[in-house]
Formats: C-alpha cells, sequence, structure tokens
C-alpha cells in the first residue's frame, strides 16, 4: 500500500461525468437540478465513484445547454442556486466525494456583460475583449473559418460593421486569450470557485483557446463528404493548437497549484503525438489531457485497442499519469457504439488499464442512445442535420421502472424522451440483479479500490494470443493480475505461458470465481476475465 500513497486522489480514483439536465429532477419541471445531484449522492457512494464530473450549471440563455455562459460565478435558476451548490459540495465531500467542475473559456454567450458591452461600441473598452475583423474586400467574412456547428465561424454585426468570431454557436462568441484583461478576468473565475472549495476542473476545448495572428485561411480536410460532421471539414491549422495556447495553460496551472490537491483536467480532440505536449515540459501544464481514443477508434477490435494502448504508454512522457474516456455528452454511448455484449469488456477494459479511468453517467447500467424525433431535438448541432444532433446520449437518467423513470415526477414530461428501455435498464431493476451491468461495473470498482495493480500498477501488454484476444499484466508488489478480453463473438483458447495457473476473480457475466490453468484457458463469446496469477 505504500505505492498507493504516494498518487494523488485523481490517479488513484474514478471520474464519473454528469450531465446536470439529465441525472436527477427534484422539482417536477422535468430537468435535472443540483438539489437532484444532491439527493442522488447516496447511489454514487454505493457504487464506489471518486470523484464528479459536473458539466456547466453557470446562468445561461442555453443556446448551447450551458456551455453558452452568460455568468461564471453563479448558478442559473433552472438548476438552483449558490447555496444549492454549497450544499452539493458539502454533501460531496462528506462522503469523500470529489466536485470537479466545468471551466469554459474559448467563449461566452452573446449575452454576458462583457460581450454586450464589447458590441455596444468600436470604442467600448471591452472591444479588444472578443476577436472583432473588417469584412473581406468583397463586404463577406474575414476569412474561411468555418463553425463546428456549420457554416462560418464569423458572425456580422450591423451596428459596428464588424465580425465577430463564434468558433461554435452563432450565440457563442469567441474571448480574446491574447488580451491580458481577458486572462485576469478569466483567473478571477477560477479562484472563485477554487475558494469555495470545487476539487477542480475540466477545461472545455482547452486547446482552442488562441487563434492564428494573421488569420490565415484553413485548408479543407482531404476526403470530407456531404454526411460528414460540418466541423470535420476543415483542418482547424490556424484555429486549433496555436503553440501560444501552452503559456495561457501553464498561467492556469500554476494558479491551480496554489491550491491543496485540486486537479486540472484538458479536453483535447487531437492526434495522441500532439496530444502528450499539452501534460507541458515540466509537467507545467494540464495533470490529465483527455485521452479520447476508446471514443474515436473506428474499430472496436482486440487489435485497433491494444495497439492505441500500446502506442499511448511509449508516447507518455515520463512522470505523466494516464488517462482513459469512455464516453461523454457529445459522443454516442458506449452500448450503442459497440453493443451491450461488448460494453461489459469495456467496462473491464476502463476500469482495469493503468491511468484515471472517466466514465459517463448512465454507461453502468448500460443506457444506449435514446430516440429523439427531430421536432424534440435541442442540441444546436442537430437541428440543421439531425443525424449528428447529441440529443440522443443526453436522456435522462434511469432509476427505476416508474412513469418518469425516477427521473421525474410522474406525468411530468422531461426535457428530453426517456429511452425506451428504462423498464428494464434502471437502478432499482440492476441492483436486484447479480448478473446486471451496474452490478458488473461495482464488482470492478470494489476490485480497482482493493488490488493497487489495478490502480497503481505496471502494464504489460502480451503476445500470442489470438487475434480477437486483448490480454495484459496488471503488476505491483509480486502480485500480478491477468486481463483477458474477448472481443468477439466466438469462443476463444488462450495458451499463456506467463505462469501456469490462476484464479478467476472476476468474469463479464459474473457467473464464475475458479482456478484455471493458464496454458489452455477458454474465453466464451464477448467474455473478459481478472484473473490473479498464481506464483
Amino acid at each position: 500500500m505504500f505505492m498507493a500513497q504516494m498518487h494523488k486522489w485523481w490517479q488513484t480514483g474514478v471520474v464519473y461525468q454528469i450531465y446536470p439536465r439529465s441525472f436527477m429532477d427534484s422539482n417536477g419541471d422535468g430537468v435535472g437540478d443540483l438539489a437532484g445531484i444532491t439527493q442522488r449522492l447516496g447511489y454514487l457512494e454505493w457504487l464506489g465513484i471518486d470523484a464528479v464530473w459536473l458539466s456547466p450549471v453557470y446562468p445561461s440563455p442555453m443556446a448551447d445547454f450551458g456551455y453558452d455562459i452568460a455568468n461564471y460565478t453563479d448558478i442559473d435558476p433552472l438548476f438552483g442556486t449558490l447555496n444549492d451548490f454549497d450544499a452539493l459540495l458539502h454533501e460531496a465531500h462528506r462522503r469523500n466525494i470529489k466536485l470537479i467542475v466545468d471551466f469554459v473559456p474559448n467563449h461566452t454567450s452573446d449575452e454576458h456583460d462583457w460581450f454586450v458591452e464589447s458590441r455596444s461600441s468600436r470604442e467600448s473598452s471591452k472591444r479588444d475583449w472578443y476577436i472583432w475583423r473588417d469584412p473581406a474586400a468583397d463586404g463577406g467574412p474575414p476569412n474561411n473559418w468555418t463553425s463546428f456547428f456549420g457554416g462560418s465561424a464569423w458572425q456580422f454585426d450591423e451596428g459596428s460593421g464588424q465580425y465577430y468570431l463564434h468558433m461554435f454557436d452563432v450565440k457563442q462568441p469567441d474571448l480574446n486569450w491574447r488580451n491580458p484583461e481577458v486572462r485576469a478576468a478569466m483567473y478571477d473565475v477560477l479562484r472563485f470557485w477554487l475558494d469555495r472549495g470545487v476539487d477542480g476542473f475540466r477545461v472545455d476545448v482547452i486547446w482552442m483557446m488562441i487563434k492564428d495572428a494573421q488569420f490565415r485561411d484553413n485548408p479543407n480536410r482531404p476526403g470530407w463528404k456531404p454526411g460528414d460532421p460540418p466541423y470535420a471539414r476543415q483542418e482547424g491549422r490556424y484555429t486549433e493548437n496555436q503553440p501560444e495556447v501552452h503559456d495561457v495553460i501553464k498561467e492556469m496551472r500554476s494558479l491551480v497549484d496554489r491550491y491543496d490537491e485540486r486537479v486540472f483536467i484538458g479536453e483535447i480532440y487531437l492526434p495522441v503525438p500532439q496530444l502528450m505536449h499539452y501534460y507541458g515540459h515540466s509537467l507545467d501544464e494540464v495533470h490529465l489531457p483527455f485521452n479520447f481514443q476508446f471514443i474515436e477508434l473506428a474499430t472496436w477490435s482486440a487489435s485497433t485497442i491494444r495497439a492505441c494502448v500500446d502506442m499511448y504508454e511509449k508516447a507518455l512522457p515520463e512522470g505523466a499519469w494516464p488517462n482513459w474516456v469512455l464516453g461523454n455528452h457529445d459522443r454516442s454511448r458506449i452500448a450503442s457504439r459497440i453493443g451491450k455484449e461488448q460494453a461489459r469488456i469495456a467496462h473491464m477494459l476502463l476500469l482495469t488499464l493503468r491511468g484515471t479511468p472517466t466514465w459517463y453517467y448512465g454507461d453502468e447500467l448500460g443506457m444506449q442512445d435514446a430516440v429523439v424525433p427531430p421536432e424534440m431535438m435541442h442540441d444546436p448541432q442537430g437541428k440543421d442535420n439531425p443525424q449528428h444532433s447529441r440529443d440522443p446520449q443526453r436522456s435522462p437518467m434511469q432509476w427505476n421502472s416508474q412513469p418518469g423513470a425516477g427521473f421525474t415526477q410522474p406525468g411530468v414530461t422531461s426535457w428530453l424522451p426517456l429511452s425506451q428501455d428504462y423498464q428494464h435498464v434502471n437502478v432499482q431493476v440492476e441492483q436486484d440483479d447479480e448478473h446486471s451491468y451496474l452490478t458488473l461495473v461495482k464488482k470492478l470498482l470494489s476490485l480497482r479500490q482493493s488490488i493497487p495493480a489495478l490502480t497503481t500498477g505496471s502494464y504489460t501488454s502480451l503476445d500470442g494470443v489470438p487475434d480477437d484476444c486483448f490480454v495484459y499484466i496488471r503488476e505491483q508488489e509480486g502480485k500480478r493480475y491477468l486481463v483477458a478480453l474477448n472481443c468477439s463473438g466466438q469462443e476463444q483458447q488462450l495458451h499463456l505461458d506467463h505462469a501456469r495457473q490462476g484464479n478467476v476473480v472476476l468474469s463479464t457475466f459474473l457467473d464464475r470465481n475458479d482456478q484455471v490453468e493458464l496454458t489452455n484457458f477458454v474465453l466464451r463469446a464477448n467474455e473478459g476475465c481478472l484473473i490473479e496469477i498464481d506464483d
């Protein structure tokens, strides 16, 4: 246990993302809120969660459902009050659960006081707080940059005759992070929440905060075709991953480090070699640059999974701590992406690899994307193109089989429709089912917490296994555990020479606890096993 004590809580813990609108409605308006989350902390404590990451709850017109912030230091009445936030924070800490909040520095709402002032005049003291440019020679946008939600990233302002930049929705103008006054104001926001007692931040689109000073056109992405996501049409050569962004991140990290035991997490969608730069040359940038490889895998197979894990482990700078993300509010749920049978394999993978795991609320139940008719969609990304809507993975948490699924009161219409399977895929049903997804995840979390090799041990992948299997060893202080994952729908026979015998600690089928011969070991179709190796 000595080694485990050398690590921070965010290295040995597990992070659980809550999308507040969809977790628990305490007041019967069909929308989740802070008091609802507080009511359900007992469930998270029972499950074995170490930290909650809370998506935005700040005052917002909800053009992008909280990611368009009108006030960084308050709570939107839809979710409650600052007192409700303090109560949630206090109760979470009483249960030894950390609370991480979202920080959205790239843009504000167009209804934020800063932008209202900036827009009021070209001579405004806050004009340079945002990115304003004169029209091109033909009167059109200053360059070809496109919004992640489709169309030009520039919006013409009739009052001042200039365009402002919005890399996302038109109601989300981008801040000018080259302006020191902007930095100072946003660092005050960080201090506000740190002083309040939050345990860290997940920083939204952190790699996009700085744009090219020359405003050069982005090149088109080869291979893009109609029907692909609009944000993939261009390469973000001049709107993303600019060298100067690292100076800003270092300043943020330095501020966070003045507080004890806080974590700084960055949302970064970049290839692994570029992702590694966000740890910082001296590990002085983000503690955890989110590793989205499992979310972005084009093919869910043993060979692709092993390749991404081994490549990532090899790429990590010395002393950097790994992390893995299985799902989030922007991508289809894991059970919908790879099927419910392989979703069990994915949970064992996530919770037995080296590094900090992050998963999305409801995935522990095997929840799938809900069916959301176009007329009920809220997501701005999906209103113009329903196939790219993020609403299906944001459906309400399924607590029980009653009308409203325990998320809201019977008879109340929830802000998004419930998934059609809520009557048998829910917390209440699965807590009583010894073979359910929820039972599997709870057992995995319990084992992870009780076995140091699974939290802080070494990782070694094994050769000489069937193509459809991913097998690796976690080891610490002489204790070795083998993880064998069958990523196919066919039985697989393993002949391992790393040890003769082992004891199955857990199968994803939750139906065995026996001694096995590792030299001739059979994995059933879609089965994963955690095995303690006999010395």
